[in-house]
């Protein structure tokens, strides 16, 4: 059984025409099979109800401060209202929602920053929704970066973190096109991301010398550089520097051989050169569990490892085992003593 925190999680929205809604209505009603901590949601609660409606969900809801979800949850999911009403159809975004979407997860941040909320929970957003509607920021997680700045004076280097019960990667450049990935691969891209992953494994994850295993660019790390010479001018000098400084990393490693059971004995977290490399073996071993998190950040964010799924909304069949898990690991990485 896990114990409770002080104060409880607060989660987003997210897109209401996907299936996240229908995700916090589902780890409610199943809190308790599901063994969830207390978590209160920045929604507008009427659609919340008409949701639930239309999905044949039995959940109470109740409007909170965030300082009253504690006692609610056990009868009520907790609302804190957002100053919108949101009204769209499962499976049809809308930009007009936007700005609640966007409300949602600043009034969030500000909720931590506050210490009225213990950590963040994100709900998937569909960012192509978002810049409809004006949003200047390529996602997420730069959506984050920039409230760190704003509300907590902290320069944030956001670092994607994909973390599975058997396997945890980190994926060095993310979203850009993979023609475009050698060229953004530096030395100081590789050495700055990896003190972020070994800072955070060691103040979040509590492990005391984290191993990095760092995944070749390369079929077979490059061969000594007769199948590309990126691996052996940026990776491996990398890899020597962030050594010299004391941090147990090792590579690079050819992707085809890093990933299997035995391979994965041998290091904590992997760095992978591209976001499919570190994806797929992850998402391949478990995507119901997998969990993606947000390193870098002065607070702790989680968020279920798939996105708002517009073809399952509204189906009543969307999984709440990504969002659980979420849960779960965004108490124990605030409040590791507590579980």
């Amino acid at each position: 059984m896990m114990k409770r925190a002080q104060r409880p999680l607060a989660v987003t929205m997210g897109e209401p025409a996907g299936i996240g809604p229908e995700l916090i209505l589902k780890a409610w009603k199943e809190r308790y099979e599901r063994d969830l901590p207390e978590f209160y949601v920045v929604a507008d609660p009427e659609f919340l109800k008409a949701r639930a409606k239309e999905l044949g969900i039995n959940v109470p809801v109740k409007v909170v401060e965030p300082e009253d979800a504690l006692p609610v949850f056990h009868s009520s999911l907790p609302v804190f209202p957002l100053s919108s009403s949101v009204k769209c159809q499962a499976g049809e975004p809308d930009s007009k929602n936007a700005a609640a979407v966007i409300e949602s997860i600043r009034t969030c941040v500000a909720h931590v920053l506050e210490r009225k909320a213990e950590a963040l929970v994100t709900n998937p957003i569909a960012k192509s929704v978002l810049y409809e509607a004006g949003f200047e920021h390529p996602g997420h997680t730069e959506y984050l970066a920039h409230l760190s700045h704003e509300l907590y004076s902290v320069h944030a280097e956001p670092v994607m973190l994909l973390a599975g019960p058997d396997l945890m990667t980190v994926p060095l450049t993310v979203h850009i096109p993979l023609k475009d990935v050698p060229a953004a691969l530096t030395e100081e891209l590789i050495i700055t991301k990896a003190r972020i992953v070994h800072n955070d494994m060691r103040r979040r994850f509590g492990l005391t010398s984290p191993r990095l295993a760092i995944c070749g660019l390369n079929p077979h790390a490059g061969e000594d550089g007769t199948m590309g010479r990126e691996d052996r001018e940026i990776i491996a000098p990398a890899v020597r520097k962030l050594q010299d400084e004391g941090i147990n990393a090792s590579g690079p490693f050819p992707g085809d051989t890093l990933f299997h059971r035995e391979a994965r004995k041998t290091y904590d977290v992997a760095l992978a050169t591209y976001h499919d490399q570190a994806l797929i073996p992850v998402k391949t071993i478990a995507f119901d569990d997998t969990v993606n998190v947000t390193l870098g950040l002065p607070f702790v964010r989680t968020s279920p490892d798939h996105g708002t799924a517009f073809g399952l909304a509204g189906t009543g069949k969307a999984s709440a085992n990504s969002l659980s898990a979420a849960l779960r690991l965004a108490l124990a990485l605030a409040e590791p003593e507590l579980v």
